[in-house]
Order: C-alpha cells, then sequence, then structure tokens
C-alpha cells in the first residue's frame, strides 16, 4: 500500500494492484453513504460510479434508522452495471421488531435485514450516559438531538429476560426466511448473538450473517464464533473495526483464522467523512490480510464468493 493525501489533509491509504485485482467482482454489503443521517464521503450515486471503476460488482446500503430498498432499486436504475442492496435495520425508527416493516421492505427488494443497532440494549445505555457535551460517536450525537427535539428512541430487546427469544423476533425471522433473504445480526451482544444465530438456523434462514463480532459492543470470542460457523452463519470483517482501533488487525486474522475463510465475508463499513474512501475498503483489507499471511484463494472467498452470497449472486 502507498499514501495519497484527501482534501481535508488526512492521508488515506492506496491499495496495491494486487488487493485490486483479489476483491475484483465483489460486493462491499456494509456501507453507510449519502443520503443519510449524518455527513458522509460519498453518496450512493457517487459509489456506484466509483464501483464500476474499481471493479467492484455492488454494494449494501445499510441505514440506522430507515428503509433502504427502493433508494437501491433507483441507484441500479440509474448505474447500470453495479448492482445496490437494499436492506432495513430494527432500530426503534421503523417500530423495532416490526414484521410488517420487513415482510414491505422484502417485496420491494431488500435483501438484508439487520437486527438493532443503535437500538439495541447495550447501545442504547451508552446513549443514556453520554455527555451531551462531550466528544462521542455520530449517531451517539444524532440520538441526542433527537432527544433535545423532544423524541425518545427506546431499546428493542430480542431476548425477554430468561434469554428466551421474543415473539416479535420470532415472526421477523420467520419472515426473514419465508423471503430467503440475509439476516445479519446487528450490534447485538454476543449472548443475544448466539441465541438469535441457533433460532435462525431452526426457523430456516439461509444465510445468517453475525455483523463485526470484534466491535466492542459486541467482543464475541473466537470459539462463540466458531461454535455460530459450524451452525452456517458468516462471521463479519469489517475494515473500519479495526482501522479506527475498536480492536487490532491481529485479532481480526485470529478470529478469521479460527472459523477459516469459508466462514467470514467481509464488509467496509466505511463513507465516513474521517476514514478512507469507500471503494477501496474491500481492497485495503486485502492488503492487510496478504500481508498476515493469507493467501489470494482466501482472500477471493472471503471478498468475492461470500459478498457475493451475501448479495444473493451466483
Amino acid at each position: 500500500m502507498t499514501d495519497r493525501s484527501r482534501a481535508a489533509g488526512a492521508i488515506d491509504p492506496v491499495p496495491s494492484e494486487r488487493a485490486r485485482e483479489a476483491v475484483r467482482g465483489g460486493f462491499d454489503p456494509h456501507v453507510h453513504v449519502a443520503p443519510d443521517f449524518a455527513p458522509r464521503r460519498i453518496t450512493d450515486l457517487e459509489l456506484a460510479d466509483r464501483c464500476v471503476e474499481v471493479g467492484l460488482a455492488g454494494f449494501g446500503l445499510k441505514s440506522h434508522y430507515t428503509a433502504t430498498a427502493e433508494r437501491a432499486a433507483v441507484v441500479c436504475a440509474a448505474k447500470p452495471g453495479v448492482r445496490a442492496l437494499g436492506a432495513i435495520t430494527l432500530n426503534h425508527s421503523v417500530g423495532g421488531l416490526n414484521a410488517t416493516a420487513v415482510e414491505v421492505a422484502a417485496r420491494r427488494g431488500a435483501r438484508i435485514v439487520w437486527l438493532p443497532t443503535v437500538s439495541a440494549p447495550s447501545e442504547h445505555a451508552e446513549v443514556e450516559h453520554a455527555d451531551p457535551d462531550g466528544k462521542v460517536p455520530v449517531w451517539v450525537r444524532f440520538e441526542l438531538e433527537l432527544r433535545a427535539a423532544g423524541v425518545r428512541p427506546q431499546a428493542v430487546p430480542v431476548l425477554d429476560p430468561d434469554g428466551r427469544p421474543l415473539p416479535a423476533l420470532l415472526e421477523v425471522i420467520d419472515v426473514v426466511a419465508s423471503h430467503r433473504i440475509v439476516l445479519a445480526t446487528g450490534h447485538l451482544s454476543a449472548r443475544e448473538t448466539l441465541a438469535v444465530v441457533d433460532v435462525a438456523v431452526g426457523r430456516g434462514v439461509e444465510t445468517i450473517v453475525v455483523t463485526h463480532p470484534e466491535f466492542p459492543s459486541q467482543s464475541i470470542p473466537p470459539a462463540d464464533q466458531q461454535r455460530m460457523a459450524a451452525r452456517g452463519a458468516l462471521l463479519e470483517r469489517c475494515f473500519t473495526t479495526a482501522h479506527t482501533g475498536k480492536c487490532s488487525w491481529e485479532q481480526l486474522f485470529a478470529a478469521t483464522r479460527a472459523v477459516g475463510a469459508e466462514h467470514t465475508v467481509w464488509g467496509s463499513d466505511l463513507g465516513q467523512v474521517f476514514n478512507p474512501p469507500v471503494e477501496d475498503g474491500l481492497a485495503l483489507m486485502a492488503d492487510r490480510f496478504f500481508a498476515a499471511g493469507f493467501t489470494d484463494e482466501e482472500v477471493r472467498t472471503m471478498a468475492v464468493a461470500n459478498t457475493r452470497r451475501v448479495a444473493g449472486v451466483a
């Protein structure tokens, strides 16, 4: 990797040609781009153009607050040759564990259903104790703005106090299974994630993605990741998790080795104005994994074969 400067004065790493080629044809299923609740580095239409330029097949539009299936359809119509994946994230803003919202999103073409992120109980607790005058993540700032406006989003639990799946969770999972779309675990805790994977497998969900298990609010040990991989789940490795210091690259590599490339899927989680370009995320990960000793075949499995599985593309 080399470096380049961006307008704000920061230095962005530049992927190698080997890395670019290794991820060619892959999807980035986890991006945060404009329009969104916070400033983003690039718009969805601009990202589509960049994907064509660097050889990516498409990306998944993740919003913490709104469904994106109709927006993805507009991108696909406006930018032939790139596939944008619609999604819905089951935070309080869409009614939480709302099977009706999932059914409607699926009928509009949504490919990914994320369980609660900003409304996950552990994340909600962070907002409740956040200092309004302190330095906080952009989503926490937005949650505080909602409260200042007189709106108080609520936590969205998925389990009852005894650890049993709530009926509303079962309804959502059944809709996901019936449409044969992807269930992603969001920002649930390790305990919640393990329970959700077991339930989803038992109720026929074909593709389950454990969202960035190294993220601090999850911190899922490799042994538990192995257990979920054995049940057929894909473990997601996100560029930003290590790049921003939420975990080390060594932790990411060790967990990947523990479950194997065949059970690992990549996503950048990029789009923030202070982070590298979204379209570079998968290739930047490839360079990191190559430097750690992973093979071209392993990288292609994680960056291309498994992201295309998530996208529903052969």
